[in-house]
């Protein structure tokens, strides 16, 4: 086994202590606070979305700034079913409406809620919304062969118009506010540490299974037809390939992946609004896979949990810093990292006498 598998390994039973730890009397020097749980496992599924991110970039070069539309989708997924278990426990009471609805004046639920009681149901739609979506633009982009930025432009465009389109109060989907006030999944409290822990291992082991996942697809023929489309389209193309097809393909699963990711950062973070459509939040997620090392999936989980640890401290202490460090990455890594955090630690092993 290699040094990287090994590393790899470590750090995976390292976060997997971290709910143990949590169970430890505060006063005990190994303790590590609800808070810190709560935050990684917000990072994990955060590095789900940049795997996510780098199969279909760092692999295909397909450039999609709408990953972060995918994720929110996800999200609002299971959102939608953590709010019809609300029932008469809301504020308003009702045993079907979520409050929302009914402070807005609905007097029966929209057709497209029906089903998301079930968790079932819920969870598969959370990847197959973002998979048929992805599948559409996709279908329609790649078949009018358009690559490069104009792609780019289209995905922003998209996760900007669904942004628009949620922060209405018409659409069925809680407007500016979102979904909140959950209470429970699959019968356990979400205020738990039992819940939380569960959670948390549940993002973990989908971030381990997608990473292998993502790397045996890469290792394949399947995969170096993939590297190739991304260095030499035209090329591939003329060999006799589809690459239509084969862009497409990565695409969808990429964006179900994302939906995957929003599934599990949803019920940890407690909430869901339109602000998950934001543009410039799949713009960090390129970020971090740029930075972590684009086309090697450790750089993409690397890069995930650095630039938000980054994030998380620098909004603790100069929160008005962040958007300018984002920037400044955004520009440096490029011209100073091209080939990333893994591209600087291969680089410095190779150096080594």
């Amino acid at each position: 086994m290699n040094t990287r598998r090994l590393i790899l390994l470590g750090f995976v039973a390292i976060l997997a202590l971290l709910p143990l730890l949590n169970l430890l009397p505060e006063a005990h020097p190994l303790h590590v606070s609800d808070f810190l749980v709560s935050i990684i496992g917000k990072w994990i599924c955060y590095a789900i979305l940049a795997l996510a991110l780098d199969l279909a970039w760092g692999y295909a070069g397909i450039l999609s700034l709408g990953h972060g539309a995918f994720f929110a989708l996800g999200g609002y997924a299971i959102g939608m079913h953590l709010m019809r278990l609300i029932g008469p426990r809301g504020v308003y009471g009702h045993p079907v409406l979520p409050d929302f609805m009914v402070f807005l004046g609905y007097t029966e639920l929209p057709w497209y809620w029906l089903g998301f009681d079930w968790f079932i149901f819920a969870f598969a739609m959370a990847l197959i919304v973002p998979g048929l979506l992805a599948g559409i633009v996709g279908y329609l982009a790649f078949r009018s062969r358009i690559t490069g930025v104009y792609l780019s432009i289209i995905t922003q465009a998209l996760t900007y118009a669904l942004m628009l389109a949620f922060f209405r109060n018409d659409m069925g989907f809680g407007g500016n506010n979102g979904f909140t006030d959950f209470k429970e999944l699959l019968g356990m409290p979400l205020n738990s540490g039992h819940t939380r822990a569960i959670l948390f291992y549940a993002s973990l082991v989908s971030l381990v299974l997608v990473f292998l996942m993502c790397g045996a697809l890469t290792r394949t023929k399947y995969g170096r037809v993939l590297t190739a489309i991304r260095d030499a389209e035209s090329r591939v193309r003329f060999l006799g390939y589809d690459t239509t097809r084969h862009k497409l393909f990565v695409f969808v699963l990429s964006a179900m992946i994302a939906g995957l990711a929003g599934a599990l950062y949803v019920p940890q973070v407690g909430i869901i609004n339109p602000g998950e459509f934001s543009p410039g939040n799949s713009i960090e997620a390129v970020v971090w896979v740029a930075f972590g090392g684009r086309g090697t999936l450790v750089g993409a989980v690397l890069g995930a949990f650095s630039v938000n640890a980054l994030k998380t401290w620098l909004t603790s202490v100069a929160p008005d810093l962040w958007l300018i460090v984002l920037g400044c990455l955004f520009i440096a890594v490029p011209l100073l990292l091209p080939k990333g955090l893994i591209g600087l630690i291969r680089r410095r092993g190779e150096t080594k006498p």
